[in-house]
């Protein structure tokens, strides 16, 4: 037997490699597979984000199926860390994708081994799983399962209960495969060590491949202590490798997340009927009803009610409002806002920038974007504001739009205080109509008009008496 490395119980800096190499057969998609979203998020972002949160100094992803798409993903970045790239061509197996990314490891820290297709790995797993390494230990995810078939079985001393190996499901005896407790893909391991166990992997298996786990029974052979920290978070170490299976983590995510809602006192109407795709803060007295779906970072305040089938996005809804059915607030970079006590919807839309003051009305089938709305102001039916800065108490008359676009540019429509706008009128930007004006039904505006002041600009009504509609000409 080897002798034992000396250990240091420091676990110094932490690194983290991510395996995202596979191609993914079975979900039977172009995408590359740790691409595919969860919780409105690409699994691959929901591994490196966990990565962020453990302070990880270095990270190493390897790509191999759709690299290119794959590292673009990461663009942005992870966290403070210094992300690099390590390309799996061909893909030979999980010790093989860990051998491209060592050169890239340095000696000094701990490796936290991560899947790219599991995501949703826990922070607080993490830290354990660390902290049991200790800077000197290999520290093995596992977990017991019903029904373990296809995973990794941990085999343990019979007198002792040490760790002794991970044998793969196809290469296990069935005295092996009688054994429950399985080994998640995720490990803790200092890095000068676990370079020391690659260069030592072989092949010599059933499917042929280069198997991270073997560095468990090399681990043993060189009397370095395996230690094995049981999970009982069946979500935290389930893979995806299907649709089916995407979806029904999809499920369970969304059940937990809100169960943890309704226990800050969130009232759902169904927690089976909600999706929840970014962050979402509510304050005391939030009820929302079935088939809603959030988006980015939403932040309902006291007492808001969302009726059904909303899709409400990067948007701050203050107290008091009500989110009437089928209401599509889309916020995207720039943002939307409700005022308190506003009432938007059935079947309203609020774009980007729309931001509406205390007790506004958006009724049916109007369409907010990039306009301000100040207390009071109202468009009740089948309209479009576009551009505009909406005084108070504006009646904003149905079928009237802001004709903000001139072909090349936009341009900003004002609309005073107190201002009155008929029915099916065009506001023809720039414009500016005084405070406490009225604008007449049917009314095509291009011009800016007085406070106070009635503006009609439409054309005579003509009759022709007796006039006949064309017929058609009888088939020959």
């Amino acid at each position: 037997m080897n002798q034992p490395p000396q250990q240091n119980h420091d676990a110094g800096p932490i690194d983290v490699v991510i395996m995202a190499a596979g191609k993914g057969t079975r979900m039977k998609s172009r995408l590359p597979k740790v691409l595919h979203r969860l919780g409105g998020r690409a699994l691959l972002a929901h591994v490196a984000g966990t990565a962020a949160r453990i302070g990880a100094r270095d990270v190493v992803v390897v790509t191999g199926h759709g690299a290119a798409e794959v590292e673009a993903s990461m663009a942005g970045g992870i966290g403070n860390a210094t992300v690099r790239f390590a390309r799996q061509e061909p893909q030979l197996g999980t010790g093989h994708a860990v051998q491209q990314a060592a050169p890239l490891l340095a000696d000094d820290g701990t490796v936290v081994v991560l899947s790219g297709d599991v995501p949703l790995i826990g922070e607080e797993t993490l830290r354990a799983l660390v902290a049991a390494s200790a800077g000197g230990k290999l520290a093995l995810l596992t977990i017991v399962f019903d029904d373990p078939t296809g995973y990794g079985r941990v085999i343990r001393s019979g007198s002792t209960g040490d760790v002794q190996a991970v044998v793969e499901h196809k290469d296990a005896t069935e005295a092996q495969r009688a054994v429950r407790e399985i080994y998640s893909g995720v490990m803790a391991v200092p890095a000068r060590l676990l370079k020391g166990w690659l260069g030592r992997l072989d092949n010599d298996n059933a499917q042929g491949e280069y198997y991270l786990t073997d560095v468990v029974k090399l681990a043993a052979a060189d009397g370095v202590p395996v230690v094995a920290h049981i999970t009982t978070d069946a979500l935290q170490v389930a893979g995806i490798n299907s649709p089916a299976q995407l979806a029904a983590l999809e499920r369970a995510w969304q059940l937990r997340q809100a169960n943890a809602l309704m226990e800050q006192g969130v009232r759902l109407a169904d927690p089976a009927r909600f999706d929840l795709r970014g962050t979402l803060e509510c304050a005391a007295d939030v009820e929302i009803d079935v088939n809603c779906v959030f988006e980015g970072a939403v932040s309902l305040g006291e007492g808001v009610r969302i009726g059904a089938n909303c899709v409400i996005a990067n948007a701050r809804i203050e107290a008091g409002a009500v989110i009437h059915p089928f209401t599509h607030i889309e916020g995207e970079k720039a943002g939307v806002s409700v005022g308190a006590g506003s009432l938007i919807g059935p079947f309203a839309r609020l774009r980007p920038g729309a931001q509406l003051g205390a007790e506004v009305h958006i009724g049916n089938f109007v369409e907010v974007k990039n306009s301000t709305l100040a207390a009071g102001a109202k468009a009740n039916h089948l309209a479009y504001l576009g551009d505009a800065t909406v005084g108070e108490r504006v009646n904003y008359g149905a079928g009237s739009i802001t004709a903000n676009y001139d072909g090349a540019n936009k341009h900003r429509t004002v609309i005073g205080d107190d201002v009155h706008v008929g029915s099916n009128c065009v506001l023809v930007a720039p414009v500016t109509i005084g405070a406490g004006g009225t604008i007449g039904g049917g009314s095509t505006i291009n011009k800016s008009t007085e406070p106070g002041a009635l503006t009609v600009a439409r054309s005579k009504a003509v009759s022709f008496p007796n006039w006949k509609r064309p017929q058609k000409k009888p088939k020959a």
